[in-house]
């Protein structure tokens, strides 16, 4: 069968053959339909995202959509070694698989799923939203975060903070439930002000400065708590973080990923979004590409249109 194959770590998939999957008591094969590029996605086959530990060659991709051998549609994720979801087969786990609606896409589904799930899983999961309450996500002007402002507002936020470098996206994202909207430069001089009226949540997809910003605002707005879930890295892995920001405010910090959310809960909150998804538009904008694109179509990715390969 085709499939995209990574062939060492730092290299491009190359669309190539590899061996059909074999169903066993544990692992189903799953017909595959959909499957898109996403972060991790690409930092698993440069080997440095903290899951990465896999021997080469393996199929790229971490989720998908597409059929059982009963024709029954499904989301997966695909996390057993070497089988990723980028094939016209792949070996799924059991327990790795969601029922998809019968009303919702299969590309949107393999659009929708992993950036999607990155909030939902970060407000229901580790959170914990509750109704009415002020969440801020950092990081809002990519796929993530802008499905991020959809999905808080859904799950009941009061009100909703967007920061973000692109101003032309900002002013976007007050049409899609955003009631405040700061760059990036106005976090040190705005953001102290909007902690003191009260902000619940952060969901941060940055990491760097703008993170150490949000921090030290916490700090000035006094010892309310403040829940900051660390989700994305796009500004840096490391930040200069001085003990005194945790010891001397409100500020509670947890990271959602993989490892700090369960693999049961992770499909538990992918299988609550979907489910969300059949009854109201949580689309976003992708780019629709054969598999036999992937050489070329890895690097041409980018945050703000996704790549959905179909099979």
């Amino acid at each position: 069968m085709k499939a995209a194959i990574v062939n060492g770590a730092g290299e491009t998939p190359v669309y190539a053959d590899f061996r059909e999957p074999q169903a066993d008591d544990h692992h189903v094969v799953v017909r595959v339909k959909a499957a898109a590029i996403s972060q991790l996605a690409k930092a698993r086959a440069a080997g440095t995202h903290y899951s990465s530990a896999i021997a080469h060659p393996f199929i790229a991709g971490i989720d998908g959509a597409g059929y059982l051998s009963s024709g029954e549609p499904v989301y997966f994720l695909a996390f057993s070694s070497p089988w990723g979801s980028m094939a016209e087969q792949t070996l799924v786990a059991a327990q790795a698989i969601v029922p998809l609606p019968a009303t919702l896409d299969p590309l949107i589904a393999a659009a929708i799923a992993n950036p999607g799930m990155s909030s939902w899983a970060a407000l229901t999961r580790r959170a914990h939203l509750r109704k009415d309450e002020t969440v801020l996500i950092n990081g809002a002007t990519g796929t993530s975060g802008n499905l991020a402002v959809r999905i808080a507002r859904h799950l009941g936020a009061g009100k909703i903070i967007a920061t973000g470098r692109n101003l032309q996206a900002l002013e976007k994202l007050r049409t899609e439930g955003a009631d405040i909207t700061l760059t990036l430069d106005q976090l040190p001089t705005e953001l102290p002000a909007l902690m003191e009226q009260g902000i619940d949540v952060v969901l941060d997809y940055l990491w760097g400065q703008s993170a150490l910003d949000i921090m030290l605002a916490a700090v000035a707005g006094g010892d309310k708590v403040v829940r900051f879930v660390q989700i994305g890295s796009l500004s840096g892995q490391e930040i200069s973080l001085p003990s005194k920001l945790l010891r001397s405010s409100g500020l509670t910090l947890m990271g959602s990923g993989l490892g700090s959310v369960s693999n049961t809960e992770l499909l538990a909150s992918i299988g609550e979004f979907l489910q969300a998804a059949a009854l109201r538009d949580f689309s976003i904008p992708f780019r629709q590409r054969p598999l036999s694109e992937v050489n070329v179509a890895w690097s041409e990715d980018d945050s703000r249109c996704r790549t959905v390969f179909t099979l």
